[in-house]
């Protein structure tokens, strides 16, 4: 995709741009209104119209962002059920989050734009960066982030991976779509502060950093206006604050007008017609919505189409999923593992003391690349945790498994009613993990969970959500874990206290009472193809774990801002009271303490910080503020430590959070040694924004960097000075 940011980023304003302007002006000469209609709107599911006459091709749309979604009829959700159409699963957003590293999404990116090439699609729809307002919402497991900072260094790792390889990234859903409960009306009420320092930086690090070719509108309200008709959203901050000049696609349904739409900054309406075909023609026909108008809708999308070569047609579908992919994929799901904690020494497990080990629990053999409603993989092979156990541990341990609880499925979700002695409601298709009333364990597994742990040394149980718990369309009625695991593992706990609980999950949920029951517990996420290779080789200490939470676990739901300060649930409006204080921002500003916080990740080996200090003293508006201190690898294994640098305002007169994250870097190094880390702050991100003024601001003073392994272990501090 070199060609590709060339054009968009150095060459939009030199003669190349010109000469490419000059193109784009002189094909749309050429076209009918018709013609220039056509490519506005959906031919068919997953492409947009081109002109043949012109030698332009449509627009052809992967369906992602976690891996290349399986082929559909035409214009239906219905696969075509070929055999060639199946692809890699990568690891979703949070987990990818979890490696806090933008050299892993931009490997992710390119491995996503070689399987959508190859499957002969121009442009990836992903990645999902929406922040992560509430621990229930439906699709957590696809976006990245709590954090601002987090969520955009990974965007933009992410889209130049695309687009480095050869195909467009569409970053979604444009914008504060934070909740999937009524997304499709529900109007978000948002300070302009909260929306430009909280829900907007991912977005502008991916169009002014990585030059994104693609942006998709929401399907909610902000401020009263679907996003796909936002003037503000789209045309006064995206185009000409932002600069962006790629097409504006709507989520699939989520137009609602034609000539407010039209005017607003839409460019394609995903999947059909309704308002952007006869109704669009007629709107500029009867002088509603000029031609010029549409011309620069065309020019949009012929930017991108002439940035992205189409890929030939050919007779069948290319398979994808290569060794290569997989390897990928396990690199990306190895440094994503979260170690929450490890108390007795059980991790990494010796098969010497453990020669037989319980391994129980649904999740154990869970498959996760499919499932609940909205995007999936045709995963052409997904290695389980058990599959990786057994093969890794060969005869040198015996492997025992017992389900221990039942799993939801589909077909659960669909019916509702009670399932393993949890509630299931209907309401769009939420989930409660809340015990029924009266409810048991099913007695047989039970039993069978019982009689495997008390004759193993070691349990390894399985906790968590699957796909059909968290899913897009519905948020999670709470963060219970579902199916009575934690009764299951109290009772496994009388008879075998030796556990290690690994929570299969791409969101918060509440861990209090497998905590209290385990010694050792690791987050593995919704992985990948290689999931159950990667968390094996975790286990077992081939990897070291490296991975941190890239958000709050809660002690309690009711500790969250929004549901602490009863603003969600809501199906109206959405009243972001909790303003700035998002995340660990509020937990750490209102002094709540979390079960596991933000950045949180153990290794099997320890770090030692020293030594914090500046390159010098006072910093005006335009420098960047270079931290340096010493990072010593003090155990026994090589391993990467993410060190994070906070920023705390001890005396300001403006309202901030009690920190706020402003850089971060994985560092990697051998027991003994140690190394000089460096991070850099511009102080332009230490700005504010002025809702007064309408603008960017700098709060002028002392400001305390804080240098540490979460939000809530500070190592190093060190002050400096802001000049106005």
């Amino acid at each position: 995709m070199k060609k590709t940011i060339f054009f968009l980023g150095v060459c939009m304003l030199g003669a190349c741009s010109a000469d490419m302007d000059k193109k784009i002006d002189e094909l749309i000469a050429q076209m009918t209104l018709e013609e220039k209609v056509g490519m506005l709107h959906g031919q068919t599911m997953f492409t947009s119209g081109g002109v043949e006459r012109l030698g332009i091709a449509p627009v052809k749309y992967a369906d992602g962002p976690f891996g290349i979604r399986e082929e559909l009829e035409p214009h239906s959700w219905t696969p075509l059920r070929l055999d060639t159409d199946s692809a890699t699963f990568f690891p979703t957003g949070s987990a990818l989050a979890a490696t806090w590293s933008e050299e892993m999404a931009w490997l992710y990116g390119k491995g996503m734009a070689e399987e959508a090439r190859t499957r002969g699609k121009d442009m990836i729809l992903g990645p999902a960066i929406n922040i992560q307002r509430i621990p229930t919402g439906g699709r957590t497991y696809e976006y990245f982030s709590e954090d601002p900072l987090l969520s955009a260094r990974l965007a933009v790792g992410y889209v130049r991976g695309v687009q480095d390889n050869g195909a467009a990234a569409c970053i979604k859903h444009y914008a504060l779509n934070n909740q999937e409960n009524n997304r499709g009306m529900v109007d978000v009420i948002v300070s302009d502060r909260a929306m430009r320092e909280i829900y907007l930086p991912p977005f502008r690090a991916a169009v002014e950093e990585a030059g994104v070719l693609g942006v998709m509108a929401a399907y909610n309200k902000v401020a009263g206006s679907w996003c796909a008709e936002n003037e503000v959203l789209l045309n006064k901050i995206l185009r000409d604050e932002w600069g962006f000049r790629g097409m504006v696609i709507s989520d699939w349904g989520g137009t609602h007008s034609t000539v407010k739409s039209a005017l607003a900054g839409l460019d394609v309406e995903m999947p059909g017609g309704r308002f952007f075909g006869e109704a669009l023609l007629d709107s500029v026909r009867s002088g509603a919505v000029p031609e010029e108008v549409i011309d620069q809708k065309v020019a949009n999308i012929l930017r991108v189409r002439l940035a992205i070569d189409p890929v030939e047609e050919t007779s069948h579908i290319n398979p994808v999923s290569t060794p290569e992919h997989g390897q990928m994929v396990y690199e990306i799901a190895s440094k994503s593992i979260v170690l929450l904690k490890n108390e007795g020494g059980l991790l990494p497990l010796d098969l010497d003391k453990n020669k037989k080990i319980a391994v129980i629990g649904d999740n154990a053999v869970q498959k996760n690349a499919t499932g609940g409603i909205g995007a999936g993989v045709k995963a052409r092979y997904e290695i389980t945790p058990l599959e990786a156990l057994k093969q890794k541990t060969g005869d040198r341990a015996t492997i025992i498994y017992a389900r221990g609880y039942q799993g939801f499925s589909r077909q659960d979700r669909e019916r509702g009613g009670i399932l393993g002695g949890v509630m299931l409601t209907g309401t769009g298709g939420m989930i409660s993990g809340s015990p029924a009333v009266g409810a048991q364990l099913d007695q047989e597994l039970l039993a069978e969970a019982l009689r495997a742990a008390s004759d193993a040394d070691l349990v390894l149980f399985f906790a968590g959500n699957n796909r059909e718990v968290e899913t897009e369309g519905a948020d999670r009625v709470n963060i219970i874990l579902p199916s009575m695991q934690d009764e299951l593992i109290r009772e496994i706990a009388r008879v075998n206290p030796n556990i290690v609980t690994v929570v299969v999950t791409g969101a918060p949920v509440d861990l209090s009472g497998v905590d209290h029951c385990s010694q050792a517990m690791l987050v593995s996420w919704f992985n990948g193809s290689e999931g159950g290779n990667a968390l094996a080789d975790v286990l077992l200490g081939t990897v070291v774990p490296s991975g941190k939470l890239p958000f709050t676990f809660p002690v309690r739901l009711e500790d969250s801002p929004a549901y602490a300060l009863q603003t969600y649930p809501n199906f109206d409006k959405a009243p972001y009271a909790e303003d700035i204080y998002v995340g660990y921002r509020w937990f750490d500003t209102q002094k709540i303490e979390p079960l596991y916080p933000f950045g949180h990740g153990l290794s099997y080996t320890s770090f030692s910080y020293s030594s914090a200090g500046t390159a010098k003293d006072t910093y005006g508006p335009s420098d960047v503020i270079t931290v340096s201190f010493t990072l010593e690898n003090t155990g026994p294994y090589t391993a990467e430590e993410v060190v994070q640098l906070y920023v705390h305002r001890p005396a300001s007169k403006v309202e901030f959070p009690e920190k706020e994250l402003k850089a971060f870097q994985r560092v990697k190094l051998d027991p003994g040694r140690s190394a000089k880390v460096t991070l850099k702050v511009p102080v332009s991100s230490l700005r504010y924004w002025n809702e007064t003024a309408g603008g960017w601001a700098l709060d002028p003073g002392e400001t305390a960097l804080w240098i540490g392994t979460s939000s809530r272990d500070i190592k190093l501090r060190k002050s400096v000075k802001i000049l106005p």
